[in-house]
């Protein structure tokens, strides 16, 4: 049996595999790069530890800019070409000299990422597999966990598990009651960036709608992590609640914006637009006030502490009148984060 090195850092990732660092990390390949912000909860400049990774993190222009501003050197990360789980480009992750590569659990699941992770692991540069996406209320916390470990920072995941866990325990126990009604939920992701309408299943947001004890309606019709409802169907359910997820992203195709960056302003203007949108204008939740909006990007983060807020007040708000999620973002930016969340993260009561 090899023996790691002194000092080495071993780790057990979500995949529940070993992985073994010579010393803690400073040559990073991500998977995701949008998952910088994650690192930063953890380090006061993550940028410098970040070699290479893909580019989705630009796709935020206000979200990337203000990394960018803060840490100009982001712009010389090597991003690597390819989309998550259609594989890695090995070659030139070599080229970078990693001392290790973190990837998200959903992209690790796909054949083509199984495959570049066995040539990685033959060349013994370590993959550490993470979830922040996936699963996060089972995930989220031991993942940022492991990445405290494997760059030295055990002490600030920790401080944040300790942030995390207190606002948790404080909705759960307000929830405690078997006699709550859970409303019928359907929340609708990427809202209004294609066709009507993509929604979670089991896992992803799903967690947190019944944790924040609503009953999420597409648990009828989806069977996997996510998947599709017609709109006729989605009339059909006539949900008590609807939820629109959006961001950044969905701008370019005139759909929902919310996020870093962005007023109140434009996410009002273009959360009417959605809602008059022919089928959705002729539900319920949508005539009677009861249509929310989210930020998409909460599902990559555990920052989705302040979402779980928002939901329990949205679904219960009886029981939640004096907690306030935007509180929560200050906190977090206060305590933690090197780069501020600054914008319109969520349309609500």
């Amino acid at each position: 049996m090899a023996i790691a090195p002194a000092g080495a850092v071993e780790i057990a990732d979500v995949l529940g595999r070993k992985v073994t660092l010579d010393a803690p990390a400073s040559r990073i390949v991500m998977g995701a790069g949008r998952q910088l912000p994650v690192l930063g909860l953890l380090h006061p400049d993550p940028a410098s530890l970040v070699v290479g990774w893909r580019g989705d993190f630009k796709l935020d222009g206000a979200q990337y800019g203000a990394w960018a501003e803060k840490f100009p050197h982001i712009d010389a990360i090597t991003v690597l070409g390819g989309n998550a789980a259609n594989g890695l480009p090995v070659e030139t992750i070599v080229q970078l000299q990693p001392d290790l590569v973190v990837l998200d659990l959903y992209d690790s699941s796909a054949a083509a990422t199984r495959r570049s992770m066995d040539l990685l692991e033959q060349l013994e540069i370590p993959v550490l597999v993470v979830d922040f996406f996936s699963h996060p209320l089972e995930n989220a916390l031991p993942s940022l966990r492991m990445l405290g470990q494997a760059i030295g920072a055990e002490d600030r995941a920790e401080a944040f598990v300790a942030f995390y866990n207190s606002r948790l325990e404080r909705v759960k126990s307000r929830l405690a009651s078997d006699d709550l009604r859970p409303p019928g939920v359907f929340m609708h992701v990427h809202a209004g960036g294609m066709p009507c309408c993509p929604s979670p299943g089991r896992g992803v947001f799903n967690d947190m709608i019944a944790l924040a004890k609503g009953r999420n309606v597409a648990l009828d019709h989806i069977s996997g992590l996510y998947g599709d409802i017609s709109l006729e169907q989605l009339i059909v359910d006539d949900p008590e609640i609807y939820i629109a997820t959006g961001g950044a992203h969905l701008a370019a195709r005139g759909g929902l914006v919310l996020g870093p960056g962005v007023t109140r302003e434009e996410a009002d203007a273009s959360f009417a637009k959605l809602l008059a949108t022919p089928g959705l204008s002729q539900l319920t939740a949508v005539k009677e006030g009861n249509a929310f909006a989210l930020w998409h990007m909460f599902n990559d983060t555990p920052a989705h502490i302040a979402m779980i807020e928002f939901l329990a007040k949205l679904l219960h708000p009886e029981l939640f009148a004096d907690i306030d999620p935007q509180a929560t973002i200050d906190a977090i930016n206060r305590e933690f984060l090197p780069v501020p969340m600054s914008g319109t993260y969520w349309i609500g009561r």
